[in-house]
């Protein structure tokens, strides 16, 4: 039992681990394999906090872990993923891509500290910015759109999604107490629009995914008003 105890660490140096292998491929050029490294970091990411859960262990250490871990995979490599998206246009526009770096890490920051986020989430989430930002060139080989294949386009993805991570806009959180449609309908709204957008597309198109999910986030907000609910009830 006391080796059992270090299991979510363990899993939690696999999702760092994923994040520097996919920073390695990020420098040698091949986008594809760090965008799998990421999808790896993702899953590790979710392992490690349900086999937390199911063990009924937890530590400090073990959350600190976790933030630095996801500091490497959720902030260094999309950081250093856009840098070289962008490097192909010329290497001014390419140090737009450190934004997302340093952003990620004031919403990691600000994500250990703030008590507001058991529900839902304050901002958008850095494994949900980073799958939308190394999902990229696979979308932009969908004919449809190719467009985005600009610095202009590109630029502009990157500061929203960076700007989004340390916004004060509630994002959706996919927990759910119970199976209801009323009580669930954004979360069952959103699982229908990715799943609609991954048949039209497949997962080339994973970026939609993200953006939809920050779309019904917004509809969120506006219907529920969360955050004003939240406010009213004690939070500063």
């Amino acid at each position: 039992m006391k080796l059992a105890r270090h299991l979510p660490n363990a899993i939690t140096c696999c999702n760092l681990i994923a994040g520097c292998f996919g920073i390695i491929y990020v420098f040698e050029g091949n986008l594809e394999l760090a965008t799998y490294m990421v999808w790896s970091g993702a899953f590790f990411d979710f392992l490690d906090g349900l086999v937390a859960r199911l063990l009924k262990v937890s530590s400090p250490i073990g959350k600190e872990l976790d933030s630095l871990a996801d500091m490497v995979t959720f902030g260094v490599l999309p950081g250093f993923f856009m840098f070289k998206l962008l490097e192909g246009f010329g290497s001014s526009w390419s140090y737009i891509g450190l934004f997302i770096v340093a952003l990620s890490a004031l919403r990691l920051a600000k994500f250990n500290v703030d008590t507001r986020q058991s529900n839902y989430f304050i901002g958008l989430p850095t494994p949900a910015n980073t799958i939308l930002i190394t999902a990229l060139p696979f979308l932009l080989k969908i004919d449809t759109f190719s467009f985005l294949n600009n610095p202009y386009a590109l630029s502009v993805i990157t500061v929203i999604a960076s700007l989004l991570l340390t916004s004060e806009l509630p994002h959706l959180s996919l927990k759910v107490k119970n199976l209801k449609w009323e009580n669930n309908k954004f979360q069952y709204l959103l699982m229908i629009c990715s799943l609609t957008i991954l048949l039209l597309f497949g997962v080339k198109a994973l970026s939609l995914v993200v953006i939809s999910y920050i779309l019904i986030s917004v509809i969120w907000n506006l219907i529920e008003k969360p955050f004003v609910t939240k406010k009213a009830k004690g939070y500063k």
